[in-house]
């Protein structure tokens, strides 16, 4: 990887890159059909944010399921294979601006990749079928650790190994939701909230998120952040139209 390594920009997938049509929620319900007889097993659990162990260990407590690991090891077996099925929908989409800005990044020479609660694996399955999935090099994942605000040192770690050096406060999250805030100020990195997903702008912004945009068709004013040199403050955009 060649270009500006002071910087290190990490994305959130679901509602943030792309919308997955529900696959993820589609192959959920079907894991624990198949394995515990329950239909719709997650219509009344609110997913954003979570990472997937923490999702389907949520299912499990809901339902007065075991949570060791054997059951969750299996609900993941099932979860992959489904998904790599469900994603397959005409529903799933790229949101507005997405290509565009990690073009822009490339351009820059700003080093970027994952910080998700998805699993790895479920990161690919659900990026491959945009053209997505090779723009990210490295990340951390909902594999790594349960714990969303615990990513963040893995990422850098894995990014050090090809060959960008940076410090947590160096680190810019994007994200939709104020998980992704909260994971980015436990340790003090910036976060750019993107209000794509279930969350609004005044929402985004309560939650300390440092910038605020519609979407990422706000390149210019997301760069200019990126590029920024000043120490983390909050930032709120004024609405458009």
């Amino acid at each position: 990887m060649t270009g500006r390594r002071d910087r290190l920009v990490l994305f959130d997938i679901d509602e943030t890159l792309i919308d997955s049509g529900r696959a993820g929620t589609r192959a959920l319900n079907r894991a624990f059909l198949d394995l515990f007889g329950i239909k719709d097993a997650f219509k009344d659990i609110r997913m954003a944010g979570m990472t997937d162990i923490q999702i389907m260990k949520e299912g499990l407590r809901v339902h007065g399921l075991s949570s060791m690991d054997g059951e969750v090891d299996a609900i993941v077996r099932r979860y992959l294979r489904f998904l790599s099925e469900e994603i397959e929908n005409p529903w799933r989409r790229v949101k507005p601006g997405v290509f565009e800005f990690l073009e822009a990044l490339k351009e820059e020479g700003i080093p970027f990749g994952l910080l998700t609660g998805n699993l790895e694996e479920g990161a690919r399955i659900k990026l491959r079928p945009f053209g997505l999935d090779a723009y990210f090099p490295a990340g951390a994942f909902g594999s790594d650790d349960e714990d969303r605000d615990r990513l963040l040192p893995i990422a850098i770690r894995r990014f050090s190994t090809l060959g960008v050096d940076v410090s947590p406060e160096d680190c810019i999250i994007i994200g939709d939701t104020p998980r992704d805030v909260r994971c980015a100020k436990a340790h003090g990195a910036r976060c750019i909230a993107v209000a794509t997903g279930p969350y609004s702008r005044d929402s985004l912004t309560e939650a300390g998120a440092d910038l605020v945009v519609d979407t990422l068709n706000e390149r210019e004013v997301c760069l200019d952040f990126i590029k920024s040199d000043h120490k983390v403050q909050q930032v709120r955009r004024t609405d458009r139209g």
